[in-house]
């Protein structure tokens, strides 16, 4: 999830043949599960309901929880062999700086209108600066990030000549907190979910140590006392134990596999397996519900005992970078804000078709949501 490919020129590019590929799903809604007991939905069955209540999600606070990070390009030609070594010499014509992680999730929040409130552990460098500059430029709050000493902030390096990477270089330290530093981050956890505009906890997992099996348990029990949603991103070799008691996770296909540790020789093309994937996952967490996020298939949404297909929103793809990211994000504000776990997931949906139709890590605006519901429409 974390990484992006790089250039202002390109996102526009994306951007535009993303809005003008959407067009509306046409395919029959399911009225009945199949012989799997799967319903299958149509995207515009939601386009309406979408559009009026859209507006429930301005001003609601999010509390986003995990590592942070910032991806940085540096982008150029090569012309020449260095004389002192047999490797390429980058003539560098321009630098790009981006938020990842779990930042990128925290300015999809704000880009859709909500609140995000950011907790997470940075170091005492260059690197904090910038992603707190970063930070406010996407108008995500920095009062709640922790300083750790003895980490320097996650950025990762990429030295690109026409979108091809050279080499990357990761300014990081994966090691779990310091009692001290847990404990920190774990008070600024509560301070923004005591917040009376807060509606849901995002648990952001990129296994860099920020989420730990501990500090999760005690923020979903702060979270569960006030009545809050919580939803989990999880890192596929992370075990489910550490997620357990959230509301539901959202891995995509691939994901979710590793964290059941499903055999090779029970994987069929047939959904009756994804079904059984599913619950392996929510029994592992203990929940009722599941979002599988399933690429050009869509999603699949486990709810009570039903479950429920969405097709995929995207008509043309550049980069999945981020789509994840924005998933959660959508999802979690949305479905805190009041509205059916289905009519969130396809409004996340929507959000994820307009994302992969850019290049990079790239939030959705606002904007652009309510320009493909219209044209859904």
């Amino acid at each position: 999830m974390d990484g992006s490919s790089v250039g202002n020129s390109l996102n526009e590019i994306g951007g535009h043949a993303c809005m003008a590929a959407m067009a509306t799903n046409k395919a029959e809604p399911g009225t009945s599960p199949n012989s799997q007991g799967v319903t299958r939905m149509a995207m515009a069955d939601f386009t309406e309901p979408l559009r009026r209540d859209l507006k429930r999600l301005d001003g609601r606070e999010v509390v986003i929880l995990g590592d942070v990070g910032v991806d940085e390009y540096t982008l150029g030609q090569v012309r020449r062999i260095s004389p002192e070594a047999p490797v390429p010499v980058v003539e560098v014509e321009r630098e790009e700086s981006r938020l990842g992680l779990a930042a990128n999730v925290a300015q999809n929040v704000s880009g859709l209108g909500g609140i995000p409130r950011l907790v997470s552990v940075v170091g005492d460098d260059a690197g904090a600066t910038l992603i707190r500059d970063l930070l406010k430029a996407a108008s995500v709050g920095v009062e709640d990030l922790v300083v750790d000493n003895s980490r320097p902030t996650t950025r990762k390096l990429r030295v690109m000549v026409q979108n091809h990477h050279i080499v990357r270089v990761d300014y990081e330290k994966k090691k779990f907190l310091s009692p001290e530093v847990e404990a920190r981050v774990l008070s600024n956890v509560e301070k923004a979910l005591a917040s009376p505009k807060a509606v849901a906890l995002i648990v952001q997992d990129y296994a860099k140590g920020v989420i730990t099996e501990s500090l999760v348990a005690q923020c979903v029990a702060l979270a569960k006392k006030r009545g809050l949603r919580v939803l989990a991103d999880p890192y596929r070799s992370t075990p489910l134990s550490v997620y357990r008691g959230v509301d539901l996770m959202t891995p995509n296909h691939d994901e979710s596999i590793a964290l059941t540790g499903i055999g090779s020789d029970e994987l069929r093309a047939s959904d009756g397996t994804l079904n059984d994937i599913g619950q392996r996952l929510m029994d592992g967490v203990q929940s009722r519900s599941m979002v599988i996020t399933r690429g050009r298939d869509g999603m699949r949404i486990f709810e009570d005992g039903k479950v429920t297909d969405l097709p995929t929103n995207a008509k043309q793809v550049f980069d999945v970078t981020g789509a994840g990211d924005t998933v959660i994000a959508a999802l979690a504000l949305a479905w805190g804000s009041g509205l059916s776990l289905v009519e969130s997931c396809a409004l996340a949906n929507i959000a994820a078709g307009i994302v992969v139709g850019k290049v990079g890590c790239v939030p959705c605006s606002r904007q652009e949501l309510e320009q493909v519901l219209e044209a859904l429409t």
